[in-house]
């Protein structure tokens, strides 16, 4: 047997392959709350952007690559108009942001718009036409250990660190990015320098919803491709990915870091199955779960929110005040 078949090479090739949908999302999270806007409809997002990219790829025709960036393109806008409902509630109608994105959740979830759409739409009953397949790039792919790690994955793997690298760069070193920190942190003082908070806030939400889209994406066209009624086709990735930025201090990087942490513990029960090693498989997929409920625990604390470096204002409507 050789070394790529073993174990831990495959638990990693696959904790890059189940992580890549919360990276996406996380991602998107991150950008929503650096603006100050916490948006708990991440998993609502998700779904429909999963449940649009695969009716996408059985209604238009095309080569496969083409049709698969529409396909894309299709769940990043279903996540963005999701999105901007909760945009519109939270920021100009200042709603209350946990009760709004909870409602999206439920509106958009598993018995929910998405569902509707799926039924309505027979998308159950269609088989996978054009799906993401691994690329083996530059032929790379049988080296031993990092061939099926680093260079046997999908497109939307290698797009997914394109995106983290993008997103930090424009965190921290471009006027954009510092503004949108302003706006997260002290939203009243970015506003007397001329920031416009509604804009930065809006625009912000709405990427952080299309890529929660793309993430919904991941799963019907690359890691399960179809489509299954209900929250069995994500299962509760929109919530991992909603801790995995409080685990990541809320800096892009080490969402990628979290995102393959949580994706090795979610592809770890298929392995171990595979090699029909007898554990007890309800512990096993429970440990992303296990995981998620720790660190919400640990950051619950004013005191540690404030350690990790949440933005100041997230969660807080801003008003502005009248000159």
């Amino acid at each position: 047997m050789s070394v790529n078949d073993s174990l831990l090479v495959i638990v990693l090739a696959q904790a890059v392959l189940y992580g890549t949908p919360l990276l996406y999302a996380a991602l998107g999270e991150l950008l929503a709350e650096r603006s100050g806007v916490l948006n708990l409809g991440v998993q609502g997002m998700m779904l429909f952007g999963a449940a649009v990219g695969f009716w996408v790829t059985q209604r238009v025709d095309g080569s496969g690559h083409s049709v698969l960036i529409l396909a894309v393109v299709g769940s990043a806008l279903a996540g963005a108009a999701l999105a901007a409902i909760h945009a519109f509630l939270v920021i100009t109608l200042r709603a209350n942001q946990i009760v709004s994105g909870l409602a999206l959740t439920i509106f958009a979830g598993g018995l929910g718009l998405s569902a509707y759409v799926g039924t309505e739409l027979g998308l159950a009953d269609l088989p996978a036409v054009h799906q993401f397949g691994e690329l083996d790039v530059l032929g790379l792919g049988d080296l031993p250990v990092v061939g099926p790690v680093v260079f046997d994955q999908s497109a939307l793997v290698y797009a997914s660190w394109i995106l983290t690298l993008l997103v930090a760069f424009y965190l921290g070193r471009t006027r954009w990015g510092l503004n949108v920190r302003a706006v997260g942190e002290a939203p009243a003082s970015a506003d007397a320098m001329g920031v416009n908070v509604t804009l930065y806030r809006y625009v912000h939400v709405m990427v952080g919803g299309a890529f929660a889209g793309v993430a919904g994406a991941c799963f019907s066209l690359s890691i399960t491709p179809g489509w299954t009624s209900g929250d069995t086709l994500v299962g509760g990735a929109g919530w991992i990915a909603i801790a995995l930025v409080i685990f990541a201090f809320w800096r892009p990087e080490l969402c990628l870091v979290g995102a393959y942490l949580f994706g090795g513990l979610s592809a770890l029960p298929f392995a171990l199955q595979a090699r029909e090693v007898d554990v007890t498989p309800e512990f096993l997929y429970a440990l992303p779960y296990v995981m998620t409920i720790v660190v919400l625990v640990v950051v619950s604390a004013g005191f540690a929110k404030r350690r990790l470096g949440a933005p100041a204002a997230l969660g807080i409507p801003y008003v502005r005040e009248e000159r």
